[in-house]
């Protein structure tokens, strides 16, 4: 039964992808393809444990899911009564069989319409890794560097908006291909890096993923011959393909490209890359970023031996690719070649200036290339700390055991910077956890905060040498952007970490924030009866009090009501866009307030205004000539009548009137 699993695996990673395309083509619904698709995947894992793996799998897997489709659309037609189209349908199916169409242009359609202009970019290409690549949610995830959920929501919207714009399933005209061709490339190149360089599992690569993305590129090529970013894309591709072979050792191990043995690269795959790359600036134009890459891989491959690559060469061409595509990635790369061109402290300098990139944050090979750095800088206890940290991060299994053999052959003391005494954050930080006299939520609150220190810094880092600086960085990246009261919450965290681990001022980097004053209290039912009750207070202020409590509405919103806008009726007055209600209490007191009234402010003030204070038309009433309420002189009068309620004796403001919106949500349950 395992064989079985693994070998059904293998298959579908293989074939689902033109299984979904010819799919597609038959029902005209990507998102119904891939559902056809698994009811196949799934008769497999019932039928094959059993009666055994067939000669073809994949045609297994194709003929079975095509029956699925025939089934769905005989169904669909009958349902709505067009059996003429059924039968177009099912003649087609049979000139399918007799003259399939090439696969290779299903896929290629599949290809266009999952890189849709419709789609935002980052649903084309988790569709696309998904549907044409076979990757998982997370596997996507990690490619883009966002979460899984994210990644299912995209996939998700993306068929929906694909299958309810009838998105046809046709490879674009002539006018919209250069157009479409950008994020084709791109989603190209992420399924190539995902086979290239598995980004979880225990294998390093995925050499199916790299063959897949190598067959659309070079077919992309044949649709679009004079794309010079095509064929740069393709030169890159088989370049970095060719040294496959040189990538591991023996034991599936990572090898450098500066140990690999070159003789074990492939000479055919070289020579077919010069020759794409010789395609693509005989294609003119300006060099993209997929050309200087090329040109970069190129340089590689020119060199007989690691000695005699140019890296200044490369540090240039880094340096126009950063012009181009100024990510962190690339520049966390042209920081390579910028160790080596020009000594390991130029690459450093650049290396440091991206540790607070959030992109980076969760990133291995970033502390992977600073550990490279500091080792060739002499500093190897430092480097150990950052091959630790780059493993912890590291979701593929062979680079995480090859990240910490680099940080177990680097001695833990000595060089430069000294011995390490004490204990290390990660030790600290399990003790400090682990006190009996913190609650469980406590832990939990405390441990987010120091298990993204231990992340960003490593558990081995010497508790010694943790410093405010480092701290407020991985501070600022992991929350500088969230509100006042998680930011205080990590805060206090470090401190009571600092406090207990006898590291003062750890916090020094971290300023308080001030935290918005919550929301007053709603008043009482006791202090409400009170308000109604008073005898002594005026017909105006209980209507404007009653109505605020009713209404929930704002003060500004219920001051700026005209007589005009309500509904005595139905008990509501148009405010703006929304309407304002009200229940039996207000009811009973707007006709005596009105008084006859048709037209103007409902609330209006004591006196008639000055001559050097004219209010607006609007705010004046055309019957008595008195102007609106101000809203200052309605919290005014509020804070007066409700002293004697307020022990503090201060008075309360009318958004005290405002009901609690949890008592609220009670009495209406």
């Amino acid at each position: 039964m395992p064989d079985t699993s693994r070998t059904i695996d293998a298959v579908w990673k293989l074939e689902s992808a033109r299984i979904i395309a010819t799919l597609t083509r038959m029902v005209h619904d990507v998102g119904l393809a891939e559902e056809l698709a698994q009811d196949a995947l799934v008769a497999a894992l019932e039928q094959w444990p059993g009666a055994g793996v067939p000669d073809n799998p994949g045609a297994w897997l194709t003929t079975t899911a095509r029956r699925r489709a025939v089934d769905h659309i005989r169904r669909s037609r009958l349902l709505s009564g067009k059996r003429e189209q059924l039968a177009h349908e099912l003649e087609e199916r049979q000139e399918l069989h007799a003259h399939p169409q090439p696969e290779q242009d299903d896929v290629l359609r599949l290809m266009f319409l999952t890189c849709h202009p419709l789609l935002p970019a980052e649903a084309r290409a988790a569709l696309t890794l998904r549907l044409l690549g076979g990757l998982t949610a997370q596997e996507i995830a990690r490619a883009f560097l966002v979460t899984a959920t994210a990644v299912t929501r995209r996939i998700a919207a993306a068929k929906r908006t694909l299958a309810e714009h009838r998105v046809p399933f046709d490879l674009p005209e002539e006018p919209e291909l250069p157009e479409r061709l950008s994020s084709v490339l791109e989603v190209i190149y992420l399924i190539f890096n995902e086979g290239y360089s598995a980004t979880s599992g225990d294998d390093l690569m995925r050499p199916g993923l790299c063959l897949e993305a190598l067959r659309l590129g070079r077919l992309l090529a044949e649709l679009a011959p004079r794309e010079a970013e095509v064929h740069a894309l393709v030169a890159l591709m088989e370049i970095q393909a060719s040294r496959s072979a040189a990538r591991t050792g023996p034991s599936g191990e990572p090898v450098q490209l500066h140990e690999q043995n070159r003789g074990r690269w492939d000479q055919l795959l070289v020579r077919r890359g010069f020759t794409a790359m010789l395609r693509a600036r005989e294609a003119g134009g300006g060099p993209g970023p997929y050309m200087l890459q090329a040109a970069i891989a190129v340089c590689h491959a020119q060199a007989r031996t690691a000695e005699e690559t140019d890296w200044v060469q490369i540090a240039t061409l880094y340096g126009a690719l950063v012009r181009l595509l100024p990510t962190a990635v690339v520049q966390l790369n042209r920081a390579v070649a910028l160790g080596m061109a020009h000594g390991p402290q130029a690459g450093l300098d650049l290396v440091d200036s991206l540790v607070s990139d959030p992109v980076l944050r969760d990133y291995h090979l970033l502390p992977g290339v600073r550990g490279d750095l500091l080792l060739r800088l002499g500093r190897g206890p430092e480097a150990r700390t950052e091959f630790l940290r780059a493993a912890a991060l590291a979701k593929n299994a062979a680079e995480r055991a090859f990240l910490r053999r680099r940080a177990e052959e680097v001695p833990a003391t000595g060089g430069p910077a000294g011995p390490a005494p004490g204990p290390t954050l990660g030790r600290a930080a399990e003790g400090f956890l682990g006190r009996a006299d913190l609650d469980a939520a406590t832990i939990r609150s405390y441990g987010q905060t120091l298990g993204r220190l231990r992340l960003d810094l490593g558990d081995a880092a010497p508790l010694s040498r943790l410093t405010s600086e480092e701290v407020a960085r991985v501070c600022s990246a992991a929350w500088g952007g969230t509100a006042a009261r998680t930011w205080n919450r990590h805060r206090a965290a470090v401190r009571s970490f600092g406090a207990w681990a006898g590291l003062d001022g750890l916090a020094a980097g971290l300023e308080r924030r001030a935290e918005p004053l919550p929301r007053p209290s709603a008043l009482d039912p006791a202090q409400l009866e009170a308000l109604w009750a008073d005898p002594e207070v005026p017909l105006r202020e209980r209507t404007l009090w009653r109505l605020l409590h009713e209404s929930a509405a704002g003060v500004k919103t219920v001051l700026a009501l005209n007589v005009e806008d309500l509904d005595l009726e139905d008990r509501r007055a148009r405010a703006g866009r929304t309407w304002v209600s009200w229940r039996a209490g207000t009811a009973g007191l707007l006709p005596l307030l009105l008084a006859g009234r048709t037209r103007g402010p409902v609330f209006l003030s004591d006196r008639r205004p000055g001559p050097a204070r004219t209010p607006a038309p609007a705010d004046l009433c055309p019957d008595t000539g008195r102007r609106r309420l101000s809203y200052e002189r309605a919290e005014h009068l509020f804070k007066e009548a409700t002293r004697p309620l307020d022990p503090a004796h201060g008075g309360y403001t009318l958004r005290r009137l405002k009901p609690d919106p949890k008592e609220t949500a009670r009495t209406a349950r």
